[in-house]
């Protein structure tokens, strides 16, 4: 879709939902009233949300109910849910969630969440595309108190600027910090980056580094952490990589690269969060 006449943004993807979602060229965004409805679309004020269709989840419960499988008692799927399994007692998928697996006890994924694993007791998902081991529940606290997990995401960067890796390089999946008034996190991240082509005079293909950033969070403040190279291989001067924060909820592993080179970057993310 081209750019409206007077506009610097434009619709880029349209979620399962119906969300719209905008890009300036650069980043992607949410647009505001006068940009969604410019553009053909219906802005919701109370969410601030810029949507396509409206979402029907009475027929969406419907069909999804037949797609999911359940053994054990007492476990719950919210409107919306599809394509989920589920083995244990006591868990919970709270709605428009796909492609999901649980097997333990009193675990819980999140609205809206897609393609994760939970494994184990009082585990919690927020995050898409995330594998996450639930360690327990302090003493009855509920889910999320005490558990480890693991992301993947990846990225190609043709410039030097910083660049944010996403869960299958979608851009509307960032990696969420908890917003609990109590949560503590640890991580450790491992970045692999290869060019794969380019124009730059220096360096060839297949050149290549290895990353490894440490680091803690409490609620969504970085408190120390380093990034080093573990290993290299031709030309890598300039590759970076770091963990940062921007808005209210995005936690950001970010890469840089070169002018001129295309580089591809894959990395795996382990978080050990706490709640108390």
């Amino acid at each position: 879709m081209d750019y409206k006449k007077g506009f610097s943004v434009k619709p880029t993807s349209v979620s399962s939902i119906g969300q719209v979602i905008f890009t300036d060229g650069t980043n992607d965004m949410l647009p505001n009233q006068i940009q969604c409805e410019a553009y053909g679309y219906t802005y919701n004020r109370a969410s601030g949300t810029c949507s396509a269709f409206r979402y029907n989840t009475n027929v969406v419960r419907s069909f999804n109910n037949e797609s999911n499988r359940i053994f054990g008692s007492n476990n719950k799927t919210e409107s919306g849910t599809g394509n989920t399994l589920i083995m244990g007692e006591n868990n919970r998928v709270k709605g428009l969630a796909r492609n999901n697996l649980i097997i333990g006890n009193n675990n819980e994924i999140a609205n809206g969440i897609n393609n994760t694993t939970v494994i184990g007791n009082y585990g919690e998902a927020q995050r898409d595309g995330e594998v996450v081991f639930g360690g327990g529940a302090f003493e009855g606290e509920g889910a999320g108190y005490g558990q480890s997990s693991i992301i993947s995401l990846s990225v190609t960067t043709t410039d030097a600027t910083k660049t944010n890796l996403f869960v299958n390089s979608s851009s509307t999946n960032t990696i969420i910090a908890r917003g609990s008034t109590s949560s503590f996190q640890g991580f450790d991240v491992n970045v692999l980056g290869v060019r794969v082509g380019g124009s730059a005079g220096s360096g060839a293909v297949n050149d290549r580094i290895y990353l490894k950033a440490t680091g803690m969070v409490y609620l969504k403040d970085l408190q120390g952490g380093t990034v080093r190279t573990q290993g290299a291989y031709g030309t890598t001067t300039g590759w970076t990589s770091v963990i940062d924060f921007s808005g209210t909820n995005d936690m950001h592993l970010s890469v840089t690269g070169v002018a001129d080179m295309t580089i591809s970057w894959s990395a795996t993310i382990n978080l050990y969060e706490m709640k108390v």
